[in-house]
This record gives C-alpha cells, sequence and structure tokens, in this order.
C-alpha cells in the first residue's frame, strides 16, 4: 500500500464536530483516509508522494447531488423562459440525443463538475429516445475515463403531451418499459460496496411527465433492489397548481400517498415547501438536493435551506442541468448558495461553513454514502479536494474557509478520487481537455442540425 501526505495545510475535517486544524496534515493510504492531524505528519513507509500545501486549504470533496449531463450540448438556449416554458422548447431538441452525443455531453459535464472541486455526482438521465441506443450506458463509460465516482439515474417518463404531460411522445416509455429498463440498469452496473465508484439510481422524471403507477412502481422497484429513489419535487409554482388541479393535492402528499417520502428518498429543488411539507420531509429524512444558480436562471425562487436544515431535513447542492446552469461547476455553487439564500432569509441564513457542509457532508447523506464520503475521517475513502488560496484573487482573506466560499472561484492544486490524483494544477490528469471541448462541441452541432436549430 502506497501513501500520499498532504503537509502545512488549513483542514476543514466537515466532521461531525466540524474540526478545523491550520497547519495540518492528511495522510492517504491507498484509496482511504489514513490521518489527519496538526502539525508535520508522522514518519510513515511507501510514501510517494509528499505535497506541500502552505497557503491550500483542503476540504472534503464537493458532492453533486443532481444534474442533467445531456444538456452540455444544449446551452445557451431558451435564456428567459420560466420551468414549462424552458421545457416545452427544449424536449423537441432532446428528442434527437444519442448514445455517442450523451458520451460527448458526458465528458464536458463530468470535466466541469471536476475541475470544480466535485468527486461525487449524481446525473438524473431520464430522455431515452427510443433510436438512441445505450445512452445512460455511454454516460457511465464517459465518466469512468475521467475518474469521477458516478450515480447516475436510470429515469424515465410515461405522460407524453398526448397524456397531459410535458414531453413529446418519442422520448417517453410504455409504464412497464420504463420499469424493466430501470431494473437492467440496476442489474447491470450497481455496485453497493463500500468503494463502489458506480450505483445507480431509480428516477421518474417528475408529477407532470410521469403516472402514479410509474412512480409507485419505481418506489416498490428499487426497494426490492435496494436503491435509491430520487424525482423533481414542488420546483415552481406550476408545479403545485398542476398537481392540486390534478390530484386534489400538493406535491409532497401526493408523492407521500405513493410511498415517496422516506429515507431512500431525495428530490430535487423543493422550493415551494410549506412548513407542514418541511415536517412531513424531517419526520421521513427525505432529503433534497438544492440548486441555487438554475433556480435562479429560471426563476423558480429560493428553497428554504435554512429551515430545512433546522428541521434535520439532509441537504446537497446541486448544479442542475448545463441548460439552466450554463458553468457546470459545482464549485461556484457554493458562492451562490450563501448569498441567494442570504437575499432570500436574511445575511446569517447561511454561514460559511454551513454552505460547506450543504456541499460535502450534506451531499453524502443525500446519497446515502455518509459512512464512506463527504468529511476527512481516518477510514474514509479518499476524496479529497486541495484548494490554493494565496493567489491574488485570495490572499488576505484570513478565513480560508470563507475564501473559498465567498471569493473568487478558487483554483485546484489537487483532487483526488479514490486515492487517485484526477486533477493536477488545475487540469484532468486522464483525459485532453481540448478533445472534449471539440468533441461537445462538435456533438452541440449535429444535435442543433438534427433538431433545426439553425
Amino acid at each position: 500500500m502506497t501513501r500520499i501526505v498532504i503537509e502545512n495545510a488549513h483542514i476543514a475535517t466537515v466532521d461531525p464536530d466540524d474540526t478545523e486544524i491550520a497547519g495540518g496534515h492528511v495522510i492517504v493510504a491507498g484509496n482511504r483516509i489514513e490521518a489527519v492531524g496538526s502539525g508535520p505528519a508522522p514518519a510513515v513507509p511507501d510514501v510517494v508522494r509528499r505535497i506541500d500545501a502552505s497557503g491550500h486549504l483542503v476540504t472534503p470533496g464537493l458532492v453533486n447531488t443532481h444534474h442533467h449531463f445531456s444538456q452540455w450540448i444544449t446551452r445557451g438556449l431558451a435564456q428567459n423562459s420560466a420551468l414549462f416554458d424552458w421545457l416545452v422548447e427544449l424536449y423537441p431538441t432532446w428528442a434527437h440525443i444519442d448514445e455517442a452525443l450523451c458520451h460527448a455531453a458526458a465528458q464536458g459535464s463530468a470535466a466541469a463538475l471536476m475541475l470544480s472541486g466535485c468527486t461525487t455526482a449524481t446525473d438524473h438521465a431520464y430522455v431515452f429516445p427510443r433510436d438512441g441506443g445505450d445512452i445512460l450506458g455511454a454516460e457511465i463509460a464517459a465518466v469512468a475515463a475521467l475518474g469521477l465516482r458516478f450515480q447516475p439515474t436510470r429515469g424515465s417518463m410515461d405522460l407524453s403531451i398526448d397524456d397531459g404531460g410535458l414531453p413529446p411522445a418519442s422520448v417517453t416509455e410504455d409504464t412497464d418499459e420504463a420499469l424493466a429498463a430501470t431494473e437492467a440498469a440496476i442489474d447491470r452496473w450497481h455496485d453497493p460496496s463500500f468503494d463502489s465508484m458506480l450505483r445507480i439510481t431509480a428516477a421518474p422524471c417528475s408529477p407532470f411527465s410521469v403516472s402514479a403507477e410509474l412512480l409507485r412502481g419505481a418506489a416498490e422497484l428499487a426497494r426490492r433492489k435496494g436503491v435509491r429513489l430520487h424525482t423533481h419535487g414542488s420546483e415552481t409554482v406550476e408545479e403545485e397548481q398542476f398537481c392540486r388541479e390534478k390530484f386534489g393535492m400538493g406535491p409532497t402528499d401526493y408523492f407521500a400517498s405513493l410511498g415517496w417520502l422516506g429515507d431512500d428518498v431525495w428530490m430535487a429543488h423543493s422550493i415551494h415547501m410549506s412548513d407542514a411539507d418541511i415536517a412531513a420531509f424531517a419526520a421521513t429524512r427525505t432529503g433534497v438536493a438544492t440548486c441555487p444558480s438554475s433556480n435562479a436562471r429560471i426563476a423558480a425562487g429560493t428553497a428554504r435551506v435554512p429551515a430545512l436544515l433546522a428541521a434535520g431535513v439532509p441537504v446537497g447542492l446541486g448544479v442542475d442541468g448545463a441548460a439552466s446552469n450554463e458553468s457546470g461547476e459545482l464549485g461556484t455553487e457554493l458562492r451562490n448558495l450563501a448569498l441567494l439564500n442570504r437575499v432570500a432569509w436574511g445575511p446569517d441564513a447561511m454561514p460559511v461553513r454551513r454552505a460547506l457542509r450543504v456541499a460535502t457532508m450534506g451531499g453524502a447523506q443525500v446519497l446515502g454514502r455518509e459512512r464512506e464520503i463527504g468529511s476527512l475521517e481516518p477510514g474514509k475513502l479518499a476524496d479529497l479536494a486541495v484548494w490554493k488560496l494565496d493567489g491574488f484573487r485570495h490572499a488576505g482573506i484570513a478565513d480560508k474557509v470563507a475564501a473559498l466560499v465567498l471569493g473568487a472561484a478558487a483554483p485546484l492544486t489537487l483532487l483526488l478520487v479514490d486515492g487517485i490524483p484526477v486533477v493536477e494544477h488545475g487540469h484532468l490528469t486522464r483525459v485532453d481537455e481540448d478533445a472534449i471541448a471539440r468533441n461537445a462541441a462538435d456533438a452541440a452541432a449535429t444535435l442543433a442540425r438534427r433538431a433545426g436549430l439553425h
């Protein structure tokens, strides 16, 4: 077993006591964190790399709890639309995606995440055109090549515009077909082990594109297979109105009626939540993925994150799709999480250390991986970020966590996933970034031609 030693760093462990160490060390042995402490590292054998991290902050790797990777190649469209209009405009374009285009898009999305400090990500894949090929398999292969820990979903939609939903029929599936495809994806790829680099989640899209039968069936399937559940919920006022008109209840009560509240479930967005909704999530330990930039981009609102956290709801951070958050970066979401929650709920609503916890341990809890990732503690997986904070953009900010959260996007000196360097001095180590850019640009142009956008 070889070791990497990081010394002279300011360390934010995000452990249960929020321990911080000025001038400390982290020892990585294989793919595990072996030691975290103050002062120089003790003498240990088989050290293959020793890093002087003076002027740096070491944190757990960031955890992305909601995304749509395929949207990387449809960025910049529907620029001034609210959610329903945005979806109606983009669904006809997404109907032309296939596995080759999604491979290129997934590499772009994963690269942006990793270069902003993300070590674990989910992707809510739910658009599967009938002639699109193996879209989920293409995404998994693309992400594996970069070295990101991955928890994609096999999503689904069975309510087309002809059935009162939003998507065109070409991207919806028969209910039984969708459930069978979800089970096949779990059987093919899901790895529940402690060290797992790949887990699958069952994820019907949303109340306005999925039948009650598919939601109920997905919940039964997920629990039979021992995987987690994910969907969109309470994202917009229009969704609330849709649920009340169609089901006679709000989104939270509707989900509860179908078995969709529980500690194995997390919802994307959860913006328009009443006190009763928050209490129901807290009582069942249902998680939330908050996506501040995307929610601002489509003017959906700001989730009540301080109230959710105070009630004990697990909350993680998400980028959301790159077509509603064109940067695709998770690191910058730290800043927007802090700022937008302060605009909405007051100047002390989101302190910087609370924002960092949401982005790390909060995300780990939401994905059901708090034993393995989310904090720097001995025995946990070696997923960590080493942020350079002694350049002119951050120098002089004495509080290093404040520099990371409130300052400019911090460059990465090192990003470890499973103990392996996947980003070095701001660049990916495994894949050519110029090739990712070319492939994504070509894929975007191909998709635009297919959809008749040019």
